[in-house]
């Protein structure tokens, strides 16, 4: 079954690789999900495999090496390619842009070209993540103003009309520049990477979707320098507020234009995320293996391509109210429909923004407990339980309009009802981390410091649920507090726990360990400062957006509480300051991370640090949906039996 120039055959190596697993016919084909009587009929020689099936049958077995070119004896099949080393490789089925002529890439030009017209998904993804955290910036700048603002009764730093902008673009920023976009930024560069892919489905789709962020960035702002400034209405733009003959500016029409674009951008990332995972997964990983990561990204795409139509439909009949006199959502129309459309796309969004960063959460607690993920299968349950109750929920934002109390009922029971598979998750984590061997570096910390502070915002959400409790709290800073405790608290908090856990694979080095504690100190500490007494605000009273409020001893005597907010709020600042500080340092000068400086458990880490191009060489076998936590173990096992068989040896020759 040897070659005349002494090349293995394939039946004579897969024969070899089998046995010395001890595994038999019916088990190799189990794993590499391929038919007993294919294998039978490979062993004896008398069928060649095609390539597909034979790189199955390599990983499933391990085998680290390709056979040589020889062994295969025939021509390149259509459809496959040689890969990296003079291996082949399935050629993966996207559009990939073709290579520019060396010349170009070797001009002055060329770092400029290389981020204007990559489609490599990690450099996008980068491009995301950056476009986010200048966002985080600008958006907290706007909120140090505002606190500034409200550190003492009466204060006059701004008027009420700027400070009117400057709540809007708060919450337009954080929302739809920041927190939205870095996630979208964290699932690029790493979903191809975890499902074993060499790039997103539709490359181009993914350069295109992502330069309309900045686009649809720079026409809001835009609005600064327009007369009549840019939207004052609130982040949620509330008819008849928007309307024309309460605000003929054309900062409303850039802001409408502006998520108008988001939203096309939004549904196009979602496209290509599914195609990606239902198309290019690595050969073993079926969606019972897909990371909770991935799974997550899948839900929160999901919600995306179903909730961004009734933005834009919103944005569309705004901009007709305005531009040519028709009345949706005039006081002769219906203003509450506006509310109704906003809403349906607005708390989807909630989950949207924090999805995602539960699916890191789901990777980062069992790598550091050294555990596996406790109740896999209801992990995913519960993520497409909240997929589908977000959905139901969201007139519980609309409880002091009117509605028939029997709806309110409704809503009131979805939204106490989607605490239910939240719930799920949190015991799930706590469970997988229970006896766990943890180690408590900086991504562990901030998991946990999500978990502490999400758990508030969430008992919060719970407490609002009730009518008769959101009918006095309603615009009050109550909600401002329970807002920013599901946002902060749990989207920026695992935003941070994704970037401390997946900084050493972007860039092969680590973080720095003393700034990043006091990053985790400063702003925990600060964050809950800030917002924690807030809640003490809502309950006295203070009405939210407000510009000001008078002194006094009686109910509103809020400056204390507000001077105590405003010194916490930046502490955050500095926090934050520390953060990136410490990012921009250690991207050059960081210590070196290796591949896998974590130990995990998905497929990102079976890859150099920062991957290549093309992302693998060979992508290991898929058995788990933890594989490299399946190959550690096993390469482990045969090391004993070596170390087992070699002690034998030892003890036989003695004798």
């Amino acid at each position: 079954m040897t070659s005349a120039d002494g090349v293995p055959s394939l039946a004579e190596e897969l024969r070899r690789q089998r046995n010395a697993l001890g595994w038999t016919l019916e088990q190799l084909a189990q794993q590499a999900e391929v038919s007993v009587g294919m294998l039978s009929l490979i062993e004896t020689g008398k069928r060649r495999p095609s390539l597909r099936s034979w790189e199955r049958i390599r990983q499933a077995l391990g085998m680290t090496e390709p056979l040589p070119e020889e062994a295969w004896r025939s021509r390149p099949r259509e459809g496959v390619s040689p890969g990296p080393a003079g291996m082949r490789s399935i050629r993966i089925v996207a559009t990939l842009a073709p290579p520019r002529p060396k010349a170009y890439d070797d001009s002055f030009f060329k770092p400029i070209s290389l981020w204007l017209t990559t489609t490599d998904h990690k450099l996008i993804g980068i491009m995301y993540m950056t476009t986010g955290l200048l966002s985080f910036v600008v958006g907290g700048l706007f909120a140090l103003i505002m606190r500034i603002q409200l550190s003492q009764p009466n204060e006059k730093v701004i008027d009420a009309a700027t400070y009117n902008q400057l709540v809007s673009a708060h919450g337009t920023t954080m929302i739809f520049f920041f927190v939205t976009i870095f996630l979208t930024g964290i699932a690029n560069y790493f979903v191809p990477l975890m499902i074993g892919a060499r790039d997103m489905a539709f490359p181009r789709v993914n350069l295109l979707g992502f330069w309309l962020i900045p686009f649809s960035i720079i026409v809001y702002y835009i609005g600064f320098f327009v007369p009549g400034g840019a939207l004052n209405a609130g982040w949620t733009g509330y008819a008849p507020l928007t309307e024309k003959a309460f605000n003929p500016g054309l900062g409303t029409d850039l802001w409408a234009f502006s998520l108008i674009i988001w939203a096309i951008s939004g549904i196009m990332a979602s496209t290509n995320f599914l195609t990606t995972v239902v198309a290019l997964r690595a050969p073993g990983m079926t969606l019972t293996r897909l990371p909770l990561f991935v799974w997550a990204q899948l839900s929160t795409s999901i919600m995306l391509l179903v909730v961004g139509a009734p933005l834009v439909g919103a944005m569309i009949l705004l901009e007709l109210d305005r531009q040519t006199g028709t009345n949706f959502f005039t006081t002769q129309g219906r203003p509450v429909l506006y509310q109704h459309l906003f809403w349906f796309f607005g708390h989807p969004e909630v989950y949207i923004m924090i999805l995602p960063g539960f699916g890191m959460i789901s990777e980062i607690i069992p790598v550091f407990a050294r555990k596996p993920l406790f109740g896999y299968g209801s992990m995913v349950a519960a993520l497409f339980g909240i997929l589908f109750l977000s959905m139901a929920v969201w007139a519980h934002h609309m409880f002091t309009v009117g509605m028939n109390i029997y709806v309110e009922t409704f809503f009131m029971v979805m939204t106490m009802l989607i605490a239910v598979p939240t719930g799920i998750k949190f015991f799930n984590w706590i469970a997988t981390a229970w006896r766990g061997a943890i180690d408590f570096s900086l991504p562990m910390k901030f998991a946990f410091g999500f978990m502490a502070t999400f758990l508030i915002g969430g008992i919060t959400g719970v407490y609002l649920a009730s009518v008769p409790i959101d009918t006095q709290l309603h615009q009050s800073y109550y909600v401002v507090a329970h807002l920013h405790y599901v946002l902060f608290g749990g989207s920026v908090m695992t935003i941070f726990a994704g970037v401390y856990y997946w900084f050493p694979k972007i860039t092969g080095r680590m973080l720095n360990k003393t700034l990043g504690e006091w990053h985790f100190w400063t702003v925990f500490l600060g964050f809950n400062g800030t917002f924690l007494v807030m809640h003490t605000l809502g309950l006295e009273g203070m009405p939210r957006r407000i510009v000001t409020y008078p002194g006094g001893f009686g109910e509103e005597g809020w400056g204390a509480t507000n001077v105590f907010i405003t010194v916490a709020s930046f502490l955050v600042a500095v926090s934050v300051l520390i953060f990136i500080y410490n990012l921009v340092v250690s991207w050059k000068h960081g210590e070196l991370a290796g591949d896998d400086p974590w130990g995990g458990n998905t497929l990102e880490w079976a890859t150099s640090s920062p991957p290549p191009p093309y992302n693998f060489e060979r992508v290991p076998a898929v058995r788990s949906y933890m594989p490299l936590r399946e190959i550690r173990a096993e390469r482990q096992r045969r090391q004993a039996q070596g170390a087992e068989r070699a002690s034998a040896g030892v003890t036989e020759g003695s004798v």
